[in-house]
């Protein structure tokens, strides 16, 4: 029996172009806005780009949403991926026009990038990730960014990738069956796909 790629809809611009990826990585995707099916979806990915406030604000407005997430993800151990805001969103807080509680999934918070008169703010285009340790899904590559924000992580151990703008910034997180990526995937050409067939295929 195929597995169930929950696909979370809740406003999120990159919808339609992570469904596409993930399709073209083998994939099966459910678009969808039903906690009920979340709660029990075999995998779950959440994308998201523009403001953390406004990406929290769309999901914790669907009924249920957030204790579905937790339920599938949290409880049952469903592996989870983020893509950019959905990565943020894992954080304990965002702080863009003012503090914005996330997920609280991986510690630390969501800040605006300071890089430096070098390096403009947003962080746009292609750019290295470099694993910070051993995962089965970040390996050494190329991928596209487009962020203002950074997550700054509160535990070394949750912090799986950097990338470089003006300094280290944070290119993906995760701890146990949750994995974030700030790059966007479905952006990145071989490497996005070859990402995503690896999620498609981890067993955590």
């Amino acid at each position: 029996m195929a597995e169930t790629i929950a696909l979370i809809d809740y406003g999120a611009g990159n919808l339609r172009s992570v469904e596409n990826a993930l399709k073209a990585a083998g994939g099966s995707p459910t678009v969808t806005a039903d906690p009920d099916l979340v709660a029990r979806a075999d995998r779950v990915v959440l994308p998201g780009v523009g403001a953390f406030a406004a990406c929290m604000g769309g999901l914790t407005a669907i009924p249920g949403m957030v204790e579905a997430m937790e339920r599938a993800v949290r409880q049952r151990g469903a592996p989870f991926l983020g893509v950019c805001v959905g990565m943020q969103l894992l954080a304990d807080a965002g702080h863009e026009h003012g503090r914005t509680p996330g997920l609280g999934w991986i510690g630390g918070d969501v800040r605006l990038m300071t890089p430096g008169a070098d390096h403009k703010v947003p962080h746009m285009g292609w750019n290295d990730v470099v694993p910070t340790g051993d995962h089965p899904l970040i390996l050494p590559g190329e991928a596209y960014y487009l962020h203002s924000f950074a997550f700054d992580v509160a535990n070394p151990s949750e912090q799986l990738a950097t990338t470089d703008h003006g300094g280290p910034i944070t290119g993906a997180v995760g701890r146990d069956n949750i994995v974030g990526v700030q790059f966007h995937p479905e952006k990145s050409q071989a490497y996005g796909l070859a990402f995503l067939a690896r999620f498609l295929a981890w067993r955590p």
